[in-house]
């Protein structure tokens, strides 16, 4: 097998044959790249050795993993979306949601596990909202990043 380098600002398409191209040989870089790599291993053991310093221990790792795994669910969302915007009862939210209050109730388990909701009890009635400010601010955020404009 033959294989064609073409470097485009330090990022490496490899192309199957020159054949592959045909009789258009800008037809692949109308397409994005995938993963651009750096073009040689230069290792920066300064900034490795500073950063290395910095970054969170294993166990805050697998916490903010399940948090953000917890948050990768739609359902969630959209309680969570719900819950942005004022404090709900379960038989409410289960109906905003169009779900059972079985289903409604299991999603407010695992977010509350999670530390993202939290409860009240009102005489037979329970109310949920967002944990904290914290929370609504994760919310805002996410909102706001996958909302933005990208040039």
């Amino acid at each position: 097998m033959t294989y064609e380098h073409i470097i485009i600002c330090r990022e490496v398409i490899i192309i199957e044959t020159i054949d592959d191209l045909e009789n258009n040989p800008m037809e692949l870089l109308e397409e994005p790249l995938d993963s651009p790599v750096c073009e040689v291993l230069c290792v920066h053991q300064d900034l490795i050795k500073e950063v290395g310093k910095k970054l969170i221990p294993g166990e805050q790792v697998n916490k903010l993993a399940e948090l953000f795994k917890t948050l990768g669910d739609p359902t969630r969302i959209r309680i969570m979306d719900a819950l942005a915007k004022g404090e709900f009862c379960v038989c409410d939210l289960a109906e905003l949601m169009d779900l059972s209050q079985s289903a409604t109730s299991h999603q407010l388990r695992v977010l509350r596990s999670n530390h993202l909701v939290k409860y009240r009890r009102e005489g037979k009635m329970v109310y949920y909202s967002l944990d904290d400010d914290h929370v609504l601010a994760l919310y805002r955020e996410g909102i706001e990043h996958i909302t933005e404009r990208r040039l």
